[in-house]
């Protein structure tokens, strides 16, 4: 069976994916930080630091960075990292970083399957649990880790000076 553009491949990112990824990135943080909180977070970020942050990711074991590939063509990623057990928080924990999926491809279980990949990542680390965060105004993002099984834990409150 080829693999069109209905289906995308869900795999850990390799070096040749870091410019896609770097483009997911980039539409990540222009849709989401960018009309949420332009002045908190430097929406240039993944074209001047992300190929090498996800190089990183890449080669680091607590660290996963996985795409979802169609038609050749990165169309989706997931960053996340393990928090092993520490005295202060004895379980160890995963962290799903960031997500994005570019619209042509949503709403066709690209996210489902990227989250699912992550779970299954944590749990082979050893993770007792997984977190993700969301902006409180995108009630999309929220919705969308809800139905997977993610409920509130804390809520982060903040001021501007």
């Amino acid at each position: 069976m080829s693999i069109g553009q209905d289906e995308a491949v869900i795999r850990p990112a390799v070096a040749a994916d870091i410019p896609g990824v770097v483009d997911c990135s980039a539409a990540l943080f222009a849709e989401d930080a960018g009309t949420r909180d332009p002045a908190g977070v430097n929406i240039d970020w993944p074209r001047t630091h992300g190929a090498e942050r996800f190089a990183g990711t890449i080669a680091d074991p607590t660290r996963l960075l996985l795409v979802a590939e169609a038609d050749g063509e990165v169309v989706a990623h997931l960053a996340g990292v393990l928090a092993a057990a520490s005295a202060m928080k004895p379980l160890a924990s995963a962290t799903l970083l960031s997500m994005y999926v570019r619209p042509a491809h949503r709403r066709r279980a690209v996210g489902a399957r990227l989250v699912a990949a992550f779970r299954d990542w944590a749990k082979r680390q050893g993770a007792a649990r997984i977190a993700v965060t969301a902006y409180a105004a995108n009630d999309g993002a929220i919705r969308f880790y809800e139905r997977h099984g993610f409920t509130p834990n804390s809520v982060s409150l903040e001021q501007e000076l």
